[in-house]
């Protein structure tokens, strides 16, 4: 039931932890047991990344990305390194992480592709300072409060290169807040995500609505967004 305000309970990260860490180190996994939208996903992402890198006036390099909410690294493998020479990973989760490092991404690992790996909640995420072309955030900005997604844009601010950008790709309510209990998540309508980014400073220059995803799911949106300041 969607509402009009959304108020987390005190435990929120926490349960949140608890969940995830019952939830198993595999594609399947991470998505939820809906594997099938792996493919469409990844053609989604690279559909809307090549957009962004095709337009002169945005100057958005090829060299460095940060994958948030990261999980064992799916969005990594399959399309941010057929994007970017390096990615570093972010995932409050240690077990996906050493899953990562020691089979799923073993190889881009072993080979420098993957650098960094840090186990912490985006709440707490503080990018090195203009470290990043693009920082990506997929299916993890459901599990901040509204106060700490604000303060975790303006840290990636910081942490973007000259001409970098940050993408957002989540799943949209229609209206209000849909708040989901089992796992401390909350899916935003278009306008309050939109209303959070200018709350933080940030200038959407692109959206995009994911494409072929079975019927029944949560509309899946995109943005990229870059500093006012730099506008």
């Amino acid at each position: 039931m969607a509402t009009n305000a959304f108020s987390p309970t005190k435990t929120w990260y926490e349960d949140a932890d608890k969940y995830w860490k019952d939830v198993s180190s595999n594609v399947d996994g991470m998505l939820g047991g809906l594997e099938i939208v792996h493919g469409p996903d990844v053609r989604g992402s690279s559909s809307f990344l090549a957009k962004l890198c095709s337009d002169a006036s945005l100057r958005v390099g090829s060299g460095y990305a940060c994958d948030c909410g990261a999980g064992i690294g799916r969005v990594t493998k399959h399309f941010l390194l057929k994007h970017f020479d390096k990615v570093d990973l972010v995932e409050q989760n240690a077990r996906f992480l050493e899953t990562a490092k020691t089979s799923y991404l073993k190889e881009e690992k072993d080979a420098g592709a993957v650098c960094d790996m840090t186990a912490v909640g985006l709440q707490e995420f503080d990018p090195p300072q203009g470290r990043y072309d693009t920082i990506w955030c997929q299916w993890v900005l459901n599990h901040l409060t509204d106060d700490d997604m604000i303060a975790l844009f303006k840290r990636c601010a910081g942490g973007l290169a000259p001409g970098g950008i940050i993408c957002i790709k989540e799943n949209v309510a229609s209206r209000g807040y849909v708040v989901d209990h089992s796992d401390s998540s909350v899916t935003r309508a278009a306008r309050i995500f939109e209303g959070l980014f200018r709350a933080a400073g940030m200038k959407v220059i692109c959206k995009q609505v994911q494409t072929g995803f079975p019927q029944g799911l949560f509309e899946v949106m995109m943005w990229a967004l870059i500093p006012e300041a730099t506008r």
